[in-house]
């Protein structure tokens, strides 16, 4: 006799299957604030609960783990950040080469400053796709140059993040390959061989495990937990699909305070 609400996913074609269910409330959200006719989309919703019948929809849908990759190349690390509640950030941790994007699973390795052995034996043992992740503690001497990118080219590797020292940035950046640390200089490290890879690591002041999905542009880098990427791709597709609107509406001679009607919510507050 309890009264069941549902929301999540709710559109035009999954309503009517909600109320079929047993709900007795139907709770949507993006397939209305995101449409460009608001008032069609929820006529649309009221139609197919009132008579059963899906009505196919053009709304946000859920993903799979094999389009989580294509969407996060898609987002910005700025919708990724948004969606993950500002968490996730490597501060410090700045692109090397301009206009590239990057995203794939993390392989990790940790180093000792300056040491560029296990950076390097790490382009190896990566899968196709994958990211290097390094932690060399900030140290200012480089352990990756542009053998080791051609190298990590040659392996088709996603990309490499490196809290610490990078140099041939002029030759790294005619590669295109994503290369984000926290320094640039020419001077180069040592092959000592101390270090391990696979293990969780700290980088840019975030933890990374083997397998979470690093995502860089020109904003910077963001870890997402690989058991929440699914989830975190769905949520930073939703704040771009919004972030289009808003934008449509300022294009259309609006302002962005009138849009998110700043004035109103300041005066609700004070």
């Amino acid at each position: 006799s309890l009264p069941l609400a549902i929301a999540g996913g709710i559109n035009s074609e999954t309503a009517a299957e909600a109320v079929k269910a047993g709900a007795s409330i139907i709770i949507v959200g993006g397939a209305i604030i995101k449409a460009a006719d608001a008032e069609e989309a929820a006529r649309k919703i009221k139609k197919a609960m009132e008579t059963g019948v899906p009505i196919p929809s053009e709304s946000y849908r859920k993903v799979g783990l094999s389009e989580v990759k294509a969407i996060l190349l898609k987002v910005s690390t700025a919708n990724i950040s948004d969606a993950m509640h500002r968490k996730g950030e490597m501060k410090g941790i700045k692109p090397v080469v301009p206009g590239v994007k990057m995203a794939g699973p993390a392989f990790t390795v940790r180093t000792f400053p300056g040491d560029w052995a296990k950076p390097v034996e790490a382009i190896e043992q990566a899968k196709p796709g994958e990211v290097i992740v390094v932690e060399a503690q900030g140290c200012d001497r480089a352990v990756w140059g542009e053998l080791a990118t051609w190298s990590a080219l040659g392996r088709r590797l996603g990309g490499v993040v490196i809290d610490g020292a990078v140099r041939d940035v002029e030759v790294i950046r005619q590669t295109g390959f994503p290369v984000f640390a926290r320094h640039i200089t020419p001077t180069a490290g040592e092959p000592k061989g101390f270090g391990e890879v696979g293990v969780e690591v700290v980088c840019g002041g975030v933890k990374v495990k083997p397998g979470d999905w690093v995502v860089g542009d020109e904003d910077g880098v963001v870890v997402i937990p690989r058991e929440m990427v699914v989830e975190v791709a769905n949520r930073a597709e939703d704040v771009r699909e919004k972030e289009e609107r808003i934008r449509a509406e300022i294009k259309a001679g609006s302002t962005l305070s009138e849009v998110l009607r700043l004035k109103k919510w300041e005066k609700l507050v004070g």
